[in-house]
């Protein structure tokens, strides 16, 4: 996938909240191949903490949970995710997104890429359904993120089968808590810090490469499914080269925060199960290598 559809998982699941995913035909389903999703332990006499690398949108009906996985979940007495997003309300959602996202007098969202992408452009927002000025009236950042449920059409992506979403109905079906490592405001507002410049990247590679999206997800999905830490961290390394900004605002510098509190968890007794993007735990500016430089022991478990 390109920039946007890897890096920008961070803040997907406020931006389906707010808008919904865009009408396709039901994807077929399909089956995990051979091998286990990675998954880490940190832990010292009296804290144990699962750190499970997700993929937030997959395709209906794919399989990925195993038996470690299945064993760490039943220990946990709490699931800890990126953020914790209200489903239920749409419209507290998109209040949020409008109130950070909008501002008076921009230029129309169409002269804020290069006139040869205005064409493709023009074609994504005719496809999402959404009025032009609507979108004129947008920053660029969430311009853009209104567009991207049209790409995860294009995927066959479903919104609603992501890991993190079937955790949330496993840990509540027992009772058992849930919290974010983040709010939705504070992960939109990593997007909204961005210069617009940087904001303007990241509207053009949602509509770059969009013949290559679909092999490269696929091949995205197979890293995880087996594990491949080294393939995971390859896709996000490539990125570095598009927009190192962003990179660093939506990967490196969360990675740091969630090191911090991470390594402060340790001194509260108990199991938890830390489920957050998998390119987060991959590649040498992951969670796991940031613990480790802090003298902290990270086993692989599987």
């Amino acid at each position: 996938m390109t920039l946007i559809s890897r890096l920008l998982s961070a803040v997907l699941a406020i931006t389906l909240a707010a808008c919904g995913p865009a009408a396709s035909p039901p994807a077929a389903a399909r089956v995990a191949q051979e091998g286990h999703p990675a998954l880490w332990k940190l832990a010292d006499e009296d804290t144990t903490i699962y750190l499970f690398g997700t993929i937030h949108v997959l395709p209906a009906g794919y399989e990925w949970r195993d038996a470690a996985i299945d064993a760490a979940i039943d220990r946990s007495d709490a699931l800890v995710i990126e953020a914790v997003i209200d489903r239920t309300d749409p419209a507290k959602a998109f209040a949020l997104l409008s109130r950070l996202g909008t501002t008076p007098g921009l230029p129309p969202l169409l002269d804020r890429v290069p006139a040869d992408k205005r064409e493709q452009l023009a074609a994504l927002i005719a496809r999402s359904r959404l009025p032009q000025p609507f979108l004129d009236g947008m920053e660029t950042w969430s311009g853009a993120l209104m567009l991207m449920p049209v790409l995860m059409s294009d995927l066959g992506l479903d919104g609603g089968m992501g890991v993190e979403e079937q955790l949330e109905a496993r840990f509540k079906a027992d009772g058992r808590p849930i919290e974010g490592l983040e709010t939705a405001e504070q992960q939109l507002r990593v997007l909204d810090g961005l210069p617009e410049d940087v904001q303007r990247q990241f509207l053009v590679a949602m509509i770059d490469d969009g013949t290559a999206q679909k092999a490269e997800f696929d091949a995205m999905l197979a890293a995880w499914s087996r594990g491949d830490e080294a393939a995971i961290a390859a896709t996000f390394d490539k990125d570095v080269r598009v927009s190192p900004e962003l990179r660093a605002a939506l990967l490196v510098r969360r990675n740091a925060a969630w090191a911090d509190w991470l390594k402060a968890r340790l001194d509260r007794p108990g199991t938890i199960f830390v489920a957050v993007g998998a390119g987060h735990l991959a590649g040498p500016a992951s969670v796991v290598r940031m613990l480790e430089a802090k003298g902290l022991k990270v086993e692989r478990v599987q």
